[in-house]
């Protein structure tokens, strides 16, 4: 029996593909009627033929449980998420205004601090915020861009409203996914590429390379490249080696640089020592130099800030850009934008109360259950509270932790955040999600089509973490505007 949309229902949220019952959005209207015309058993071999390209492809992700790193097989939902070209264009300069100003804030911290004289931000929020670095003061990367890549995680409200949830400004990670999802979907549902405009992804690779060769110190017709991983137990290393095939750099751990008594960065080849402009790094910042930060680390290079702090190398993402990955400073992002801008955000921040203000924390202490809580520097979806989901037990014990160290918590609303048909045993159901579009900034900046949707695959859950079990779906950004 081939999909019926009136038997699909939606639900109270906004979702992305039907509109009402039968009626699905404009930009989705190719998809699901190519979708109505296949059978059952049509629709579950084209489920497994993504199954197994990804477990042909190597596609994986790591769960750390009970101390065990597991390894899996990456979850795509082979029904697409569909934005139109025009809501993108709108999204994709809110993104762009967005990484602008935080750039600057960023350059201004470790320079003179004018926005915190100008009491826009308090003193204290930085001097606390555990993604400050008072070894970056005084130096100024290329361009003045600190964060180069930025994974900003957007959300959808029920009203149909796009929100800013969060800007992962680190070593944000899930790009390597959302080519792979391109890949495997062109491969199971090859017709579809065929009568739908549908902006492509598979060139971020290319843009990332121009990006990095944009800041290195040297001007050379091919600066010098390298991906820094941790190594291959870490959650990510699947997308650290992906993006240096894909780019044509060199993977490295910190064993295979050194920095020379020049305070150049060289890479040890079989034909000697190679000098290095950029490294992609993807490790922490405390892990980075033991000469600088945490003397026992194994993973980073001695010297390494040195070299770069006189302009040697560049970093990417540059040390100490998480001090604007705080999600208590994410509350300022607004005020952050009118500042060094001084235009208004294109995008909504997900209104946001800030613990360590005794008012704002009365009121999330009291509404508990109507509110997301999370801490300023996690991640991956881990030490948070759900409240609409969570016990009373586990609300106890975060009013606990919040009263105990209100800087490091905010709270936020619990949005009835957007849906989109899954498909769940072969049958189609609504499941919430979101959307991480990775910005790119170096001489130009650079949106993604789209990006990494990600879903929460268990009925009803707000969590949409691969690593708390949550699937993913290929993006299209679609232009039908000439249709």
């Amino acid at each position: 029996m081939a999909i019926n949309w009136k038997n699909y229902a939606p639900g109270e949220c906004y979702d992305e593909l039907i509109s009402t019952p039968g009626y699905a959005r404009a930009p989705a209207r190719n998809l699901t009627a190519w979708l109505r015309s296949l059978s059952d058993e049509e629709l579950k071999v084209r489920k497994v033929d993504a199954e197994l390209a990804i477990i042909d492809k190597g596609v994986t992700f790591t769960v750390y449980s009970d101390g065990e790193n597991i390894d899996r097989a990456w979850p795509l939902d082979i029904i697409p998420r569909v934005i139109s070209i025009r809501e993108w264009r709108i999204i994709e300069a809110g993104l762009k205004q967005r990484l602008q100003a935080l750039n600057q804030f960023i350059n201004d911290l470790y320079h003179a601090r004018n926005i915190i004289k100008d009491g826009i931000i308090p003193e204290s929020l930085i001097a606390q915020s555990k993604g400050y670095r008072k070894e970056c003061v005084g130096v100024t990367p290329a361009h003045k861009v600190w964060a180069h890549i930025c994974g900003s995680d957007l959300v959808r409200d029920s009203d149909g409203t796009i929100y800013v949830l969060e800007d992962n400004l680190r070593v944000p990670s899930g790009v390597s996914y959302m080519i792979e999802n391109r890949e495997v979907t062109k491969r199971v549902l090859p017709e579809l590429f065929e009568n739908n405009n549908i902006l492509p992804v598979d060139d971020y690779p290319d843009r990332l390379l121009e990006m990095l060769q944009s800041i290195s110190p040297r001007r050379r017709a091919r600066p010098e490249v390298v991906v820094l991983t941790p190594g291959i137990y870490n959650s990510a290393y699947f997308e650290h080696a992906f993006l240096a095939r894909s780019m044509g750099a060199e993977l490295v751990e910190g064993d295979d640089l050194v920095v020379d008594k020049d305070d150049c960065v060289y890479m040890k080849t079989i034909m000697g020592m190679e000098r290095v402009d950029v490294i992609y790094r993807r490790v922490d910042d405390l892990f980075l130099d033991p000469e600088a930060f945490i003397p026992e680390s194994v993973l980073g290079v001695p010297g390494l800030m040195r070299a770069w702090r006189k302009g040697n190398v560049a970093l990417a993402n540059a040390p100490g850009c998480g001090v604007a990955d705080d999600k208590v400073v994410y509350s300022y992002v607004p005020d952050i934008i009118r500042y060094y801008l001084d235009e208004e955000p294109l995008l909504p921040n997900v209104p946001t109360y800030r613990c360590d203000d005794k008012q704002q924390c009365k009121h999330v202490l009291a509404n508990l259950e109507n509110m997301v809580v999370k801490p300023a520097n996690e991640s991956g979806g881990y030490g948070m509270l759900v409240g609409p989901q969570s016990t009373t037990r586990e609300r106890s014990e975060f009013r606990k932790l919040v009263r105990s160290n209100p800087r490091n918590y905010i709270g936020q609303p619990a949005l009835r955040l957007s849906t989109s048909p899954t498909l769940c045993d072969h049958t189609l159901e609504p499941r919430h999600l979101d959307l991480r579009p990775f910005i790119l900034q170096g001489r130009e900046i650079f949106v993604t089509a789209g990006g990494l949707t990600r879903v929460a695959m268990k009925r009803g859950s707000l969590v949409v973490n691969s690593s708390q079990g949550g699937g993913s779906k290929d993006t299209w950004v679609v232009d039908n505007e000439s249709d």
